[in-house]
């Protein structure tokens, strides 16, 4: 069976239709059975698991997990081995629920035990933490139970694979966890504190993979706090090595982590985004990740004429024999021209899955950029006028806004964001391209992320020196803006109420009648109620901005006749509230008088 099965995806399935799961499982749980015999089980079972995610299924289905768990209490350890090499392909799968590691308190720490077994052991046991651990509670079972402690030693290992498993672990431990990352600072390997240890798994003489999982346990124990931005180890040679896997000799996954981990680092930073945007030309390097098609369209043209090109070389072929079978003996000792084919049909078919190698991270690579560039550019005025000026970058932003992939839009949505914070490039750049255009239509119909970042761009083009602002009105933007203040999503809300506020101020008198006939005095009422205070402040802004008009028209007096009558004592009590609420930050407490 297990001669059949290696290699051979449609055996496996055959086994697995015939019932042969609950058969090995059967074996493996016997404690008649020899421990040869349970071991040859496990190698099975894991060579079943490494076939499609429907295989996963099935052996999930008859509850495979619980079976290998109890194997790993055997005294022997090839049969401990094969159990966890099984075990780590199954929760390697995208459709295994990784809490089934959780469920029994006792498997962790039986888990630890097992590192110091063997160098496979500790292979796979990292393995397995590091694909498990996905949210804030595992990392605190998995610190809680000493996992820092225990794989640290292990970055040292005379085996490769343990030493990448051992950092892969620590990456995901600390990612956006002060706690971990604190505790990281501090802890000693062979007389050097772990920071030491990650900086020395930069150079460029050790492997890609070494260097980018190192480069983001620097980054996220940076983000976390336990390490200065300013700090040379994040300076010198984090940043820059990051900025290396963006660089197009590189694989392109490379370069989409690569990408991606650095936005992650130089965020919060505008130090660090200014560095950034001179080393190696970053900018104009980023410009390469839009080289890939990603319209249907693109790709099947493509395609198609590497197809063409298949085909007539096989053609060549054909007839370079047809050709060589009427030359004379002599001639046939040097089929110079049919080798010289058939490495062209070999080229033909490699460039192919090149091709589809590539067309496949097209959409990654888009999104890897438009999330760097929007890092980028998140302060510095100097950086988004050298992003914006680098060649057909409107475009590209535009183009993006309208891409199949959500990931894709979001990231292009949170590029444009950035950029709009520009008072120059939202009165230039922003115009002649009319980014309001595809904007609105992403604000129609989108998941709430995609929508949350969307509407804080228009808030921006929203403003009164922003040339958006009068076909963004014309184009039915308040009833939109009045439907986000409806929404259960605070930040929705917030910034449905913000873009209102934008749009009132010095606006004229119908765009305030169609505010306040659009939100109603209802709902007015609830959003002064809200239990967000960035909801009440906002609102409490859009109240100023209505009724501060001059000269006094009869829409005004309308508006204020029906704040004095209804909303002042509601105002004024809210105001009060805040203003008495021991919690409430100075900032509050100031611009609610303002605002009265």
């Amino acid at each position: 069976m297990k001669n059949a099965v290696i290699g051979n995806n449609k055996q496996k399935a055959n086994l697995i239709v015939l019932g042969a799961v609950p058969r090995l499982l059967y074996l493996l749980q016997q404690e008649t059975s020899s421990i040869e015999l349970k071991t040859e089980c496990a190698v099975v079972l894991g060579s079943l698991s490494m076939g499609t995610e429907n295989n996963v299924k099935s052996l999930l289905d008859c509850h495979i997990i619980p079976a290998l768990l109890q194997g790993l209490l055997s005294a022997d350890i090839r049969f401990i081995e094969a159990c966890l090499r099984c075990l780590r392909t199954i929760f390697t799968s995208p459709v295994t629920p990784v809490e089934l590691l959780y469920t029994d308190a006792t498997v962790i720490p039986h888990l630890m035990l097992l590192l110091s077994r063997s160098l496979h052991s500790q292979e796979y046991i990292c393995q397995i933490f590091a694909h498990c651990c996905k949210a804030p509670d595992h990392q605190t079972i998995l610190f809680n139970h000493g996992v820092v402690q225990n794989i640290a030693h292990l970055l040292t290992s005379v085996s490769y694979k343990v030493r990448m498993q051992a950092l892969k672990c620590f990456s995901v431990l600390a990612f956006d966890n002060p706690q971990v990352s604190m505790t990281l600072v501090n802890v000693l390997v062979d007389g050097e504190l772990l920071p030491q240890i990650f900086v020395k798994m930069l150079q460029r003489d050790k492997p890609i993979e070494m260097q980018l999982t190192a480069a983001k346990c620097l980054t996220y124990m940076c983000r976390a706090g336990s390490i200065r931005t300013d700090d040379n180890c994040i300076v010198l040679k984090t940043l820059p090595c990051l900025v290396r896997m963006c660089n197009k000799e590189r694989l392109l996954e490379e370069r989409v982590e690569g990408a991606e981990t650095l936005a992650y680092l130089i965020e919060p930073d505008v130090e660090l985004q200014r560095i950034a945007s001179i080393t190696d030309h970053l900018i104009s390097m980023l410009a390469d990740y839009f080289k890939y098609p990603s319209s249907v369209s693109a790709i099947t043209d493509i395609k198609r004429h590497h197809e063409t090109e298949l085909s007539d070389t096989e053609d060549a072929d054909s007839r370079g024999a047809i050709d060589e079978s009427q030359c004379t003996a002599a001639f046939l000792t040097f089929p110079l021209s049919q080798m010289t084919q058939q490495t062209q049909l070999v080229s033909a078919a490699t460039s192919e899955e090149k091709l589809d190698h590539d067309l496949k991270h097209a959409h990654e690579l888009r999104q890897a950029a438009f999330k760097l560039y929007a890092s980028l550019g998140a302060n510095d005025e100097d950086i988004r006028k050298k992003i914006i000026e680098a060649e057909h970058m409107m475009d590209r932003i535009v183009n993006g806004l309208s891409e199949t992939s959500v990931k894709v839009r979001l990231a292009a949505v949170r590029c444009l964001h950035s950029l709009s914070r520009s008072v120059q490039q939202l009165r230039t750049s922003f115009q002649d391209h009319a980014v309001w255009k595809p904007l609105m239509k992403v604000l129609q119909n989108a998941p709430d992320d995609i929508l949350v970042v969307a509407s804080s761009t228009l808030c921006n083009l929203l403003l009164e020196f922003s040339p958006s602002k009068e076909p963004i009105l014309e184009s039915g933007a308040i009833d939109l803006l009045c439907s986000l203040t409806l929404s259960e999503n605070p930040a929705l809300r917030v910034n449905g109420i913000w873009a209102l506020m934008n749009m009132a101020f010095q606006a004229d008198q119908k765009i305030k009648s169609d505010i306040l006939r659009g939100l109603s005095t209802e709902q007015l009422f609830r959003l002064l109620s809200d239990p967000d205070v960035n909801v009440l402040m906002k609102t409490l802004g859009l109240l100023r901005n209505l009724l501060s008009t001059r000269p006094v028209s009869e829409v005004t007096l309308r508006v204020r006749g029906i704040c004095t009558t209804c909303v002042q004592c509601v105002f004024t009590a809210i105001v009060i509230h805040t203003l008495q609420k021991e919690s409430a930050p100075d900032w509050i407490s100031d611009r609610s008088l303002v605002h009265v």
